[in-house]
């Protein structure tokens, strides 16, 4: 089982290190075991041991410390791994070195700056998404149209040659092909 002095080493490591440290297989577990045997040991009340007492009280709060600077410590590796592998498309620095959880984490950041990037590209290069971009069309009729069901399956209409609508992009595209109606929005 780690002890108070291992915990501290593996953050000191952690800290001064540019690349994520190995920890055991079962490091988060010997973590768990540790923090529960402090929990026991500085709730007795046992007057004899007064000193341990306070020793262990000390110890919990210290070693719960350590543990979530050490956390912190690498979600911010973590984090630049994130935008290392993004930026350059290598993704398997540091991998092994991960914790189950913290590979989970990568993976989905990884992909979630990667969808960003994506969008971020279409937008600079004039090329939105084409159903956001078509949801509605503002159109002209040019000749009158009865009531009719939408794609939503909503009755829409009449209207009459001259009336301007705000539609359905895919609705307004059959109008204007079939000759009805004319786009008010074309640049």
């Amino acid at each position: 089982m780690i002890n108070y002095n291992e915990i501290y080493e593996v953050l000191r490591k952690e800290k001064y290190s540019e690349t994520l440290q190995p920890l055991t297989k079962g490091f988060l577990v010997e973590i768990a075991e540790f923090l529960s045997e402090k929990r026991t040991e500085s709730m007795q009340e046992d007057n004899l041991f007064s000193d341990n007492l306070a020793k262990s009280k000390k110890q919990l709060e210290n070693a719960i410390s350590l543990f979530k600077e050490l956390m912190r410590v690498r979600k911010r590796k973590l984090l630049n791994l994130v935008f290392v592998a993004t930026e350059t498309g290598i993704m398997k620095r540091d991998y092994e070195n991960m914790l189950a959880a913290e590979r989970d984490l990568f993976d989905r950041l990884v992909k979630s700056f990667e969808e960003s990037d994506r969008e971020i590209t279409k937008v600079v290069n004039g090329r939105r998404d084409k159903e956001k971009e078509d949801k509605f069309r503002m159109v002209m009729f040019s000749q009158s149209v009865d009531q009719f069901m939408g794609m939503d399956g909503q009755p829409l209409g009449p209207y009459v040659a001259g009336e301007l609508v705000n539609m359905d992009g895919k609705v307004a595209e059959i109008f204007v092909t079939g000759g009805k109606a004319s786009f008010v929005d074309d640049e």
